[in-house]
């Protein structure tokens, strides 16, 4: 899977600061629906923060991926966001989080959503890549950090 396939640059943000994971995921829902036409920000609000009850996507590290499957969704959607201050994100490893990575996959997309889940977990447990993230100049050059990366092996 390649991140391009994806993500686009107008759902790459970078610098904000939020009170609470809650103002966090709204505005990455805000992100995710530029991708989705006719799907409302509110709605992807609420997919993703129903999989937030089900345990924190608090990765550890300082990064997140809030995910969730809609109806309405035809293909995956990516959208990162890079907090200029870390946030309390109920992470495994009680660190805060300043990476997030959101995904939102179709409703009956199982195979497809774990696989891109995977892929993006894998991406940011590469420790130099996280690195790169948080030195990344602007939202341009997170983009290109983003898309260009590949497995280490």
């Amino acid at each position: 899977m390649k991140i391009a396939d994806i993500l686009s640059q107008d759902r790459v943000s970078q610098g904000q600061t939020f009170t609470s994971k809650k103002k966090a995921l709204e505005e990455l829902s805000n992100l995710l629906a530029r991708g989705v036409p006719g799907v409302q920000a509110a709605d992807i609000l609420t997919s993703l923060a129903a999989r937030e009850k089900l345990g924190s996507t608090g990765l550890g590290h300082g990064v997140a991926i809030p995910h969730g499957r809609m109806a309405g969704v035809n293909e995956s959607v990516g959208a990162f966001m890079r907090l200029k201050h870390p946030l309390d994100y109920d992470a495994h490893d009680g660190q805060p989080v300043d990476l997030v990575f959101g995904l939102l996959v179709p409703q009956g997309a199982t195979e497809a959503h774990l696989k891109h889940l995977a892929a993006i977990a894998e991406m940011f447990s590469d420790g130099a890549f996280c690195q790169q993230a948080r030195e990344a100049a602007d939202e341009g050059a997170l983009f290109k950090l983003l898309n260009a990366y590949t497995p280490a092996n």
